[in-house]
């Protein structure tokens, strides 16, 4: 029996038999299952087998996490299920097809949404620490001046702060949008850029001054045809006007590619598109954009500033986290923005910032919980810091999901929290702080009113899943994860115990650029530590060598993304350029090596087109994983600075 017919059966069984699967395929690290009814896979029974190293649900595919040896048990899993092997766009098609109206459109707004995220939180940080410096009147002799009253520097760094803030959220949401828009559809994404700007213009009426614009405004900021006369409006911090405007846009275009001869397209093309394109943007699109954005704002606002307003929070406020699964929950940072340009303010956020909180406290009495358990506190610890910190990937697919009566206190937490903090009207300035530092970017009087619920959205968690942990014997094992009930040795520490020990040595950088922490990268398979402990690497450079020297013992020849590495020590090793990269077909990518090749530290691997991957909508992070510690007893991660392609040391491991 070859290696993985044993485990391939069982999972074939578990996934519902070959009946239930509609689509199957694989990538660098895990199966892909489009299922007929998702309800009938056994999830715990699938993550007890040995060769799975954990499973998730997203965006309608049944993901099982293998490993390096993916393609291996995929061949095997074909053998004996049946199924053959499909491409990546079926399986995404067939998964789209699961997904109702509403969910697509979701995911569609939330796909948009995450390329833009570290713009937003920087955005965030800067218009929290302005709140610091010019609305929190509790500084000097008395005690009620901002520091800004108080110092002119500060004053000036207040001011200059702006600069970053406003290029964000007033500017750089609606350019963002429709650059991001222009990635997905496959357009040109310098065209895209431009239909942003002219909705920003500051030839505009800006679009906080539209509310109280009078006839003698409109007589300034009007566009005179002589037969008509359309007002210049603005659409700064808008989202539904921008999006509508960079839809239409990429159509236009494709329209005038389709029609127009190839010899003339460079001239045809780019200018038909844009030049409808913006004035449908400002004539039809934006007028119905704004329409449509003050209905969903007046909406959500009703429900936040009700009677009831208590249960909107504790609903939204508990259900949150189900949605980061999902990864659909980018998309409530349409309504957060929508909110903010209506309202100057935002009281969903702050029930965001809670529920990241609330993830991390589950994750904290997990912790303690398994305090003699230090395989278990190589998870739990980072992805309480990083939940605390407002990302929450680590702390949900890396812990509390596993053992599910986490994710419930935390969900219960999370709602009370969020109940109280609509009870009191909590308001946000800006959006993207997360979990604790989140209270920056509360308005000042609601500062004492977000500290309370930050306080229950800690105990309440923590309480539950240390009580409920506690009765169900967790920490009473030492030295592993302790496997919550059904699973078998699966979740236990992510590595086995080695063997023997291993002389000092070390891994360099695959690639020339910054490093981040695993934990940091928005994939939650990585960065919830399921593949194993690594780091992630912000590229500057377009060649991804080897780290360490041995056997190449993975490579897809179709998608040419990653490879896997295998030292003489028996520990493995992953490289893994872009996320879901996969999707691209080795458009733009190109091997320079062979499953079986024998490498030596900086010996190419491969190499990238990081515009390519760009247009095409993903990240370019690399990341490198150790997926075996071998012989390996302990690896020192370095996280942060910047490191150059086969020289600097960024793993060591003994």
């Amino acid at each position: 029996m070859a290696k993985y017919t044993e485990d391939a059966e069982k999972l074939l069984g578990l996934v519902g038999g070959k009946d239930n699967i509609s689509q199957a395929a694989h990538c660098m690290t895990r199966m892909r299952f489009v299922l007929v009814d998702p309800a009938k896979a056994d999830v715990a029974g699938i993550e007890a087998l040995p060769s799975v190293k954990g499973s998730f649900t997203q965006a309608g595919q049944f993901q099982v996490i293998i490993g390096n040896d993916v393609a291996d048990f995929h061949k095997e899993f074909v053998a004996v299920s049946g199924v053959s092997e499909a491409s990546k766009d079926d399986v995404k098609s067939a998964a789209a097809a699961n997904q109702n109206p509403i969910q697509r459109v979701m995911g569609e707004i939330a796909a948009i949404f995450a390329p833009l995220i570290p713009a937003i939180i920087t955005g965030g940080l800067i218009l929290g620490f302005r709140n610091v410096l010019g609305d929190m009147p509790y500084f000097g002799p008395d005690g009620t001046s901002t520091l800004a009253s108080l110092s002119q520097f500060w004053t000036g760094v207040n001011h200059f702060l702006w600069l970053i803030g406003e290029a964000v959220f007033h500017l750089g949401i609606p350019v963002g949008i429709c650059w991001s828009i222009t990635n997905r559809m496959g357009g040109t994404p310098m065209l895209g850029i431009v239909l942003g700007l002219t909705l920003v213009s500051s030839q505009l009426l800006n679009a906080y001054g539209v509310p109280s614009a009078t006839a003698e405004t409109w007589a300034t900021y009007s566009w005179n045809f002589g037969v008509a006369q359309v007002h210049m409006v603005g659409y700064q911090a808008q989202v539904i006007p921008a999006i509508l405007a960079a839809v239409v846009f990429n159509y236009l275009e494709r329209f005038f590619k389709k029609i127009t001869p190839t010899v003339v397209q460079m001239i045809v093309v780019p200018f038909c598109s844009l030049l409808l394109g913006v004035i449908a943007a400002h004539f039809i699109l934006g007028p119905i954009g704004w329409a449509i954005g003050s209905w969903i704002s007046d909406i959500v606002m009703a429900g936040i500033t009700s009677p009831f307003r208590w249960l909107f929070g504790i609903i939204f406020g508990a259900f949150y986290a189900p949605l980061v699964i999902t990864g659909l929950h980018h998309m409530t940072n349409a309504v957060d923005m929508q909110l903010i340009a209506a309202s100057g303010g935002t009281m969903l956020w702050p029930m965001i910032a809670l529920s990241n909180i609330a993830q991390g406290s589950s994750v904290l009495a997990m912790s303690v919980l398994q305090r003699r358990n230090e395989g278990a506190q190589q998870i739990n610890i980072p992805s309480c810091i990083s939940c605390y910190l407002g990302v929450t990937e680590p702390a949900i697919f890396g812990v509390n999901l596993k053992y599910i009566f986490p994710f419930v206190c935390s969900m219960i937490g999370s709602g009370i929290a969020g109940g109280l903090c609509t009870l009191t009207s909590v308001t946000a300035n800006a959006i993207g702080v997360g979990g604790l530092p989140g209270i920056l970017s509360i308005q000042p009087q609601f500062i004492l009113s977000f500290a309370l619920c930050m306080l229950v959205s800690i105990a309440v968690p923590f309480a539950l899943t240390y009580i409920v942990g506690k009765h169900r014997g967790i920490g009473n094992e030492a030295g592993r994860a302790a496997a919550p009930a059904g699973t078998g040795d699966s979740v236990a520490a992510p590595f086995a115990a080695p063997a023997a020990r291993l002389e000092t040595a070390s891994a360099v950088s695959p690639v020339s650029g910054d490093l981040m922490e695993l934990s940091r990268v928005d994939d939650g398979v990585f960065s919830a530590g399921m593949m194993g402990e690594g780091v992630a690497i912000v590229p500057t450079g377009s060649v991804a060598v080897s780290p360490v020297a041995g056997t190449v013992t993975a490579v897809i020849e179709d998608s040419k993304h990653a490879v896997g590495i295998t030292t003489d020590d028996g520990i493995e090793f992953l490289v893994h350029v872009g996320l879901d990269t996969v999707d691209m077909k080795g458009k733009g990518f190109e091997l320079f090596c062979r499953q079986g090749d024998r490498v030596a530290v900086g010996d190419k691997l491969l190499s990238f087109d990081r515009a390519a991957i760009a247009e095409a909508g993903h990240p370019d992070i690399v990341v490198l994983i150790v997926t075996d510690r071998g012989r390996a007893s302990g690896l020192d991660i370095k996280s942060k600075g910047h490191v150059r392609a086969g020289d600097d040391k960024i793993i060591s491991f003994s």
